[in-house]
């Protein structure tokens, strides 16, 4: 046989002829054996808080392709046919679920040990249940961990959705964090409208977990009683109250004005339950109401200043449309659980006749809502209205009339009375001119020592003549024709007229004047500074602003204020120092933030690292962008 040379074949041959010519067989593909699954990295336990998801896992190996069937308790569960699995939100009866995961392939399958589901309670969030967060209407929210003075910056802060609604917002949102709803813990605002609705809005996704009218079968929402103040329809304008143990699950107390096919006006308090938006059994009420010889005529009315709940009861105060007549000035209780009336009070019994000094007082303080202290004495601020500068016996006006003062409302068993007041000693010219103390909100000042260690209980607030007044609540001052016996009054300090509501933190009172500065005035020995302490470059335009306060403890502590602009405008500020504007929503590039037209009469609420800020037809969600 002929020998090639080697070298000769290896350079002229291609590979495959070289095989054939040398007579070599093709060659043979190696055929791996098939294996069942086997499991390498077994799914762990896991421990969440109620609300979040948990996510188990599993690595396996075996001959392809693998399949994977997640089990809860040995029941396969939908869908769950991956490496992972993500639960949806856990509630509290998920604690101790045990999963396991079978691996399979055309050879075997094999089982995962199981890892148990352990879940804990939600983290405390805060609640925002009423106006301003408590019964003293201070104003500030001292939990929040999120939302500091270095991240709320344009760059790191901003809006992070816009909750479309249907009307007008002209009440407060309120804010309830892991509320359980259909078996999953969510973050909830729920949002009150001018055209009679309720939504109940995820704030972390923008979904829309119920919404309600509360308009009655045959009913609209009222005109607007041909002024101006709440157009075009009136249905929920105060601010509603939560309780969280009320009811089943919760429940929502809200006043909607309706007129019928016969053109009558009702107002009604509804009980919704938190969790549906479904009317708690007696719900909803009429609104009735005698007092002496004066009767309550619904159409009259507006209920403007926000609910207070409290020890039981609800309190309702009401406010005119402009100032037509006749109207008085009326506070209604109603027992929370039974929506029954518990009592009355008009603190314009005599009110008649035309012209602000006649009729009323109203009570509307710009929404601002009556303050309660700890022995559950009620206060408000009255509007313009009838005053007897002839005083009685006892040093109460002879016709129980209060135009433009602090009136302390007392309650006890199935009656309201007023049991302490102060009125400026230029009531009349006051009233006559239209130069309301009730356009701004009352607050209550936590308790503090004066400069001989006496241990004060003071409540402020101003209107219209640009004046802080400030009232010993032990002792409030009455009247006098020659002057004004009060703890202490700043006149004209404010710049302009009062028609919002003020805000308390560590020894600061902040204000937002009409077409002025936001300032603060600091707090020593219970008297207020003389002259602001800081103030802001902004101009608030009418109304003002209604300053909240958001802070860690004492850390962190931000002012936040709503400018009633077309767009309008959520600021921020460093609360040691109104001059330090920390972030506007007018920052952004290409209007990133901006979030629709002003609305007057808005208070941003601050919770659990979101700010809620209402339109005249949204609620806009600020927080920390992604």
């Amino acid at each position: 046989m002929m020998t090639w040379p080697r070298a000769w074949v290896l350079s002229c041959c291609p590979l495959v002829a070289l095989l054939a010519a040398c007579g070599a067989s093709d060659p043979q593909t190696t055929t791996q054996p098939a294996t069942a699954p086997q499991i390498t990295t077994q799914p762990v336990n896991q421990t969440v808080s109620v609300g979040q998801s948990a996510t188990f896992s599993v690595t396996a190996t075996g001959s392809g392709p693998l399949q994977y069937q997640w089990r809860n308790g040995g029941t396969a569960i939908a869908g769950a046919s991956g490496s992972s699995y993500t639960t949806p939100a856990t509630s509290s009866g998920d604690n101790g679920a045990s999963f396991t995961v079978v691996v399979s392939n055309a050879d075997g399958s094999m089982t995962s040990s199981a890892a148990m589901l352990t879940v804990t309670a939600a983290a405390p969030g805060t609640d925002v249940v009423t106006y301003k967060y408590d019964l003293m209407r201070t104003g500030q929210n001292l939990t929040e961990s999120a939302l500091t003075l270095s991240n709320v910056t344009s760059a790191s802060f901003g809006k992070l959705r816009n909750l479309m609604v249907d009307g007008l917002v002209d009440a407060q949102p309120l804010y309830l964090s892991q509320l359980s709803v259909a078996g999953a813990a969510h973050n909830v605002v729920f949002v009150a409208t001018e055209h009679d609705s309720v939504y109940a809005f995820d704030v972390d996704t923008g979904a829309i977990l119920w919404q309600v009218s509360l308009l009655v079968a045959g009913e609209t929402t009222s005109d607007d009683r041909g002024c101006g103040q709440v157009t075009p329809e009136i249905g929920i304008t105060a601010t509603p109250v939560i309780d969280r143990s009320a009811g089943a699950h919760g429940t929502i107390y809200l006043v909607a004005m309706t007129k019928d096919s016969s053109s009558n006006y009702h107002q009604r308090l509804h009980a919704l339950d938190i969790t549906t938006g479904s009317e708690i059994a007696g719900s909803p009420t009429e609104i009735t109401a005698v007092f002496g010889a004066t009767s309550f005529a619904p159409g009259q009315y507006k209920e403007r200043a926000a609910l207070l709940l409290n020890n039981g009861t609800i309190y309702t105060t009401w406010a005119s449309h402009c100032d037509d007549g006749p109207y008085g000035g009326w506070i209604i209780a109603l027992d929370e659980s039974t929506l029954a009336l518990t009592g009355t009070l008009n603190v314009a019994m005599g009110a008649s006749g035309s012209g602000y000094a006649n009729q009323g007082p109203s009570i509307w303080m710009s929404g601002g809502g009556p303050a309660a202290d700890s022995a559950g004495n009620v206060y408000v601020l009255t509007a313009n209205g009838r005053f007897e500068t002839t005083l009685g016996a006892a040093g109460f006006p002879s016709g129980g009339d209060y135009g433009n003062s602090f009136v302390k409302v007392s309650s006890g068993g199935t009656t309201l009375a007023v049991a302490d007041f102060f009125t400026m000693s230029g009531e009349v010219a006051e009233s006559s001119n239209d130069v309301d103390l009730g356009s701004g909100g009352v607050m209550l000042l936590p308790d503090m020592s004066d400069a001989h260690g006496t241990v004060r209980h003071l409540a402020v607030g101003a209107g219209k003549d640009s004046n802080i007044y400030v009232v010993d609540r032990d002792a409030m001052g009455e009247f006098t024709s020659v002057g004004n016996n009060i703890w202490q009054e700043l006149d004209g300090v404010l710049g302009g007229g009062v028609w919002s509501t003020p805000a308390y933190f560590n020894f600061n009172i902040y204000y937002g004047p009409q077409g002025g500065s936001l300032r603060a005035f600091s707090v020593t020995d219970a008297l207020l500074s003389s002259s602001p302490t800081s103030q802001t470059s902004t101009q608030f335009a009418y109304p003002g602003t209604f300053p909240v306060i958001s802070a860690n403890g004492s850390a962190d502590a931000i002012v936040w204020a709503y400018e009633n602009t077309s767009p309008a405008v959520l600021h921020a500020y460093a609360a040691s120092n109104l001059a330090t504007e920390l972030y506007n929503s007018n920052q952004a590039p290409n209007g990133r933030d901006q979030f629709g037209a002003g609305n007057k009469n808005i208070t941003p609420v601050v919770a659990d690292g979101k700010v809620f800020v209402a339109t005249t037809n949204s609620v806009a969600v600020f927080g920390l962008l992604q």
